[in-house]
């Protein structure tokens, strides 16, 4: 019984997991120890042996617990917050799990589980999918059969549940926007979480199980963008992909194509940017045009498009880009009429968008003139609905003055994007301003530069 519960210590499972032994998990934890300056540590396996006794285990000390956790990758943070030995489930996250499960009803499920479980604090914000994984994954996506009904014995359930799901996301859609992502992250997990053991524990028809995993795909595209926006790239990408398989047991494009076009976001405007990744997404969400019924979505991905290809350099697909989108969106229906996650998407948001592109390919002067539509166009951008997004156009719009030399322009509106953060939480509004503020630093010894870079310190 003893070896059991020995067994069972989260360590032992960490070692597992990656196939150490005690003795090379105390050497890279030695070496840590002394490279972080806490001097030397002793590598005895007995060591480790008394930290996951079953009886009366000892507790490293917290310089230990430390150089621990850098090996493992884990933030110093969690080990305060979590404690001795809770922190250390945080390394027990086996992705194969999302990445390797068949596409089936079963392997979605197992990935939602997977996807829902601790959070995880990538705050690096690096990439974690290789293009062969991107590759795979949307070739499975293109050929995964929907859902059929569950027998599974459990409670049946019928379409009122999904349509509560329905109107519980958009609520946190909106409080998203409202808010940031800080405040909403947990709560669209919590609700990814339910509609999963829905999902595994419950029977229904087809159509009832179709449109659970429907709401499946939206609560995990939620979860993408909010792990996105707070700085967490490789939950991000989890959370889209497991969207996507989501989206397939659901036989729903449209869903799938959403997920493609949020995901390929996180690849384009990354710290190390890959657009080409991104257009293979987005491309991949195109394939299927046939079968995406929402003329937004389709403009949506002609945006990210025009995003992929000016961070790519390449303005004439850029711009070309843009024109699709509005072209698609052109021929869309009224908002009322389309998908209600898709109320954003606006005449005003593509020239936003448009701007962007502009800017990424250095022509301030164009960028000014598309941020100018997108605030006065008769379908323009509305700025009360998004004070987040609001904030990082206007820090982009701030770039452009700056870029032109018009320094009292810049300042003035990179200090109204400043007003509009205050209360919402984003790191990457946080990581515009700070993006900005570096490039006003050489102009410093102007008294209005000087004054907004103190504000903002």
């Amino acid at each position: 019984m003893s070896v059991r519960v020995e067994d069972r210590h989260p360590l032992n499972q960490v070692l597992t997991l990656r196939g150490w032994t005690a003795e090379y998990c105390l050497r890279r934890v030695a070496e840590k120890h002394q490279a972080l300056g806490y001097g030397g540590m002793a590598t005895r396996k007995e060591k480790l042996s008394r930290w996951t006794s079953p009886r009366k285990p000892q507790t490293p000390n917290m310089p230990t617990q430390l150089a621990m956790a850098a090996v493992l990758d884990i933030d110093a943070r969690e080990v305060h917050a979590r404690g001795w030995p809770n922190w250390l489930l945080l390394g027990l996250r086996d992705d194969t799990t999302i990445w390797e499960s068949p596409w089936t009803p079963a392997g979605t499920i197992q990935a939602l589980e997977n996807a829902g479980g601790l959070v995880e604090l990538d705050r690096r914000g690096f990439l974690t999918v290789t293009t062969a994984t991107v590759a795979s994954v949307l070739a499975q996506w293109a050929t995964a059969a929907p859902a059929p009904a569950s027998t599974s014995g459990g409670r049946r359930i019928d379409s009122a549940v999904a349509d509560r799901f329905d109107s519980r996301l958009g609520d946190l859609r909106h409080l998203d926007d409202d808010l940031g992502s800080d405040h909403v992250y947990d709560a669209a997990r919590a609700e990814a979480r339910l509609i999963t053991r829905l999902l595994r524990e419950n029977s229904y028809s087809e159509n009832t199980g179709q449109r659970l995993h429907a709401c499946a795909a939206e609560a995990s595209r939620l979860c993408g963008w909010c792990a996105f926006d707070r700085g967490q790239i490789a939950a991000a990408e989890k959370h889209f992909a497991t969207s996507l398989r989501a989206s397939a047991c659901a036989g729903d494009r449209t869903a799938g194509a959403t997920a493609l076009a949020f995901w390929s976001n996180v690849l384009y405007s990354n710290r190390k940017p890959d657009p080409l990744g991104a257009l293979d997404l987005i491309d991949g969400a195109l394939t299927h045009r046939a079968g995406i019924t929402s003329p937004r979505v389709l403009t949506m991905l002609h945006i990210r498009r025009a995003r992929a290809y000016s961070i790519a350099k390449e303005p004439a697909a850029a711009y070309r880009a843009i024109d699709d989108a509005l072209a698609d969106y052109d021929r869309g229906t009224p908002p009322d009429e389309d998908l209600p996650s898709m109320y954003w998407i606006t005449t005003g948001e593509v020239f936003q968008a448009a701007a962007s592109a502009a800017l990424s390919l250095g022509d301030p002067g164009r960028a000014l003139t598309y941020f100018s539509v997108a605030a006065t166009h008769h379908d323009p951008y509305d700025a009360e609905k998004e004070p987040r997004g609001t904030a990082i156009y206007l820090f982009r719009e701030a770039e452009a003055y700056l870029a032109l030399g018009d320094l009292d322009g810049a300042v003035d509106t990179a200090q109204r994007a400043v007003d509009l953060m205050g209360g919402v939480s984003s790191a990457r509004g946080s990581d515009t301003l700070t993006g900005l503020r570096s490039k006003f630093t050489r102009h410093r010894a102007i008294p209005v530069v000087k004054n907004f870079l103190d504000e903002t310190a």
